[in-house]
């Protein structure tokens, strides 16, 4: 067979009712589409056949991390158009199941179940995590989760992150590099929660430490910072030692549900909100609330979604469910906000920072590209595979606006009403 790709390229326009505005080059070495267009490339019939027997984004997560699927050319331009293909289109088996009520598609699809090759599912790839999603959100599921992603290895999240070690949102001047960025955000959150010498923070979800060094070394406070991964921890307390902060910075591996020794002045939480979960997100802000002193401020720091019209109806992305963040879930800004208002909380400061995060993880996908051999060789290729189309997706998803990141400032309010924060609060700014 010398025309896979012409084949392909009609099935698959069949299928999703739309031209492929990108090139198509198959296993037997056909090519088809536009010359100057990037190319999606099919390796082996092995990935039609995943793409069957998982129709929509797991299938082709699966395909791209097992390299049966690869892209030539520029990746963020092939992930847009096919967001607008598949990942914009409706869940699976939905838009599939209506679109196969025509007898054009069905037909269609007939043809490509001949062209995959004998009808068996192939394994999912190993980076796989498979687990049913039920019981969530318990110490033990979360330590599960949290070291499935975390635990890949600190030599490669300093690839990916770079000498910072912030996995997190920078905060980006024009011409600031990554490692200035992640210096500037993390000096925003202090200046946003008002830290001075002699005060307690607790940092929870504290990654390898760079916000608890900072805010010791930078505003002279005490920090206890709080990770359910153990190499986080270890990373962070020999950069702690390092530092010479071993006597204002304690790095626990310890759930945030089980911090009993506050009160803290301040608390920072970023980017671990996301692993909370909507059914305990109001257990954590009213923990974090009690851990409070009065007048204490918190800066949650936090990806959220786009809101549905039917909130029921939302599902966590199975390729970030999968691959990325077992467990993980997103909610709006405005489900946040009322969650920490239910809690207790004032809530004073609402920043939306999104096109920031587009540009740090523009700047994480081309730290691991510049050392992709490296990386491979710390983790495997299909691991370093999930990084890049993971991060490279997020980035555009932020560009896009389909999800946002935002800074909340909260207090707890003491009853005499007084705040603490000045008539123009957003003073941080300079």
């Amino acid at each position: 067979m010398a025309d896979a790709a012409q084949r392909l390229r009609s099935l698959a326009e069949q299928l999703l009712g739309a031209p492929l505005p990108v090139r198509l080059r198959a296993w037997d070495g056909s090519q088809d589409g536009p010359p100057d267009a990037p190319a999606l490339v099919v390796r082996n019939r092995r990935a039609l056949r995943r793409m069957l027997f998982k129709p929509g984004e797991l299938g082709l997560a699966r395909a791209w991390v097992a390299g049966d699927l690869e892209i030539e050319g520029d990746l963020y331009t092939v992930l847009d158009v096919m967001a607008g293909l598949v990942w914009e289109r409706g869940e699976d088996a939905r838009g599939l199941g209506e679109a196969l009520r025509d007898p054009g598609v069905r037909a269609a699809a007939r043809e490509l179940l001949k062209l995959a090759g004998p009808p068996i599912p192939p394994a999912p790839p190993r980076e796989e995590i498979r687990r049913p999603r039920r019981n969530l959100h318990t110490r033990r599921t979360d330590r599960r989760a949290i070291s499935h992603h975390y635990d890949v290895g600190n030599d490669f999240y300093e690839i990916v992150l770079g000498p910072s070690m912030v996995y997190s949102c920078a905060y980006w001047e024009d011409a600031g590099t990554l490692e200035s960025a992640q210096r500037d955000k993390l000096e925003l959150v202090c200046a946003k929660l008002g830290l001075k010498e002699g005060q307690r923070l607790l940092d929870v979800g504290c990654g390898w430490g760079s916000m608890a060094i900072h805010a010791a070394r930078e505003h002279g406070v005490s920090v206890v910072g709080v990770t359910l991964s153990q190499e986080q921890a270890a990373y962070a307390r020999k950069r702690v030692a390092d530092e010479g902060l071993t006597d204002r910075v304690e790095i626990r591996v310890q759930d945030y549900r089980d911090v009993v020794d506050g009160p803290f002045d301040a608390i920072s939480s970023i980017g671990m909100a996301e692993h909370v979960g909507a059914e305990r997100y109001l257990e954590y802000a009213r923990q974090l609330h009690a851990l409070l002193v009065p007048g204490g401020r918190l800066l949650n720091h936090q990806i959220a979604r786009r809101p549905q019209r039917d909130e029921s109806t939302y599902q966590v992305d199975p390729f970030i469910d999968s691959y990325v963040f077992p467990d993980g879930e997103l909610a709006p800004i405005g489900t946040t906000v009322t969650q920490l208002e239910r809690a207790g909380f004032e809530v004073r400061d609402v920043e939306s920072i999104r096109e920031h995060y587009a540009r740090t993880l523009r700047r994480w996908v081309a730290n691991l590209e510049a050392d992709w051999d490296r990386a491979v060789r710390l983790t495997s290729p299909g691991r370093a595979r999930v990084w890049r189309l993971y991060m490279a997706a997020s980035a555009l998803a932020f560009e896009r606006n389909r999800i946002g990141v935002n800074q909340v400032l909260a207090i707890r309010t003491p009853e005499s009403g007084a705040s603490g924060l000045p008539l123009r609060p957003r003073t941080w700014h300079g």
